[in-house]
This record gives structure tokens, sequence and C-alpha cells, in this order.
């Protein structure tokens, strides 16, 4: 690895300046969370910016945004910018997590199971 490219992986606010373009992620937040899971609907093309085609090259099967930021090293609102980014050339699918299934009253559950036991 040479110097030039030890200089780029350090982390720096330069990079993620250059990776999203400038762009924060605070309007892709509201898209994208911790735990939606995103897979690639395409394989990556040789023009691409390296942070994208990576992005499709390891979502081949669902991996969470909190997994795509670890395995990239970059944070979470650079990540949603490149998630935005794909999404809207529709190269990667989100689904978000499923809801907590809302439950009926106990009380009607009761009354279902005893009026059941009664036929």
């Amino acid at each position: 690895m040479s110097a030039a490219d030890q200089d780029w992986d350090d982390g720096k606010p330069e990079r993620l300046y250059v990776i999203t373009r400038g762009r924060s992620g605070l309007a892709e937040q509201t898209t994208f969370d911790l735990v939606t899971l995103i897979v690639s609907r395409a394989q990556p093309a040789p023009t691409m910016q390296p942070e994208h085609a990576a992005i499709l090259r390891i979502c081949g099967s669902p991996l969470s945004v909190a997994e795509i930021s670890a395995y990239l090293r970059l944070p979470m609102s650079a990540v949603t910018v490149l998630l935005a980014d794909l999404l809207g050339e529709e190269l990667i699918e989100a689904r978000t997590r499923v809801p907590q299934a809302v439950l009926p009253e106990r009380a009607l559950l009761e009354a279902v199971i005893h009026g059941l036991q009664r036929l």
C-alpha cells in the first residue's frame, strides 16, 4: 500500500466530503435506520465510485445499514448518502424492519379461547 493510499484511508473529514460529494446524510436518515436491510439488485459497474461498488458487492445477502457502515468503516451519515444514491438508481432494495405486531387485549383472547372450548 502506497503512502497516498494510507493517507486516503485514515478517515479524515476531507475523505468523507469527497465520498459524499459534499452532501450530508440528514435528508437520507429518514429513509434508512440502523436496522434497515439492504440487498443489491445489480452488479457493480467498472465506472462506479468505489464505495458504491463495495456496497453492491457486500449486499448480495441482506445486510443492515449498521453492518454496511462497519464493513466500509464509514460513519452512518456517509453510508446513508451512498445508499440514497444507489436507491435512487434502483441498484439496491431497502427492506424496513418488520413492525412489532399489535396484539389484541388479553380479555378478548380469553373470550375467544373460552368460546372455542365450548364448541
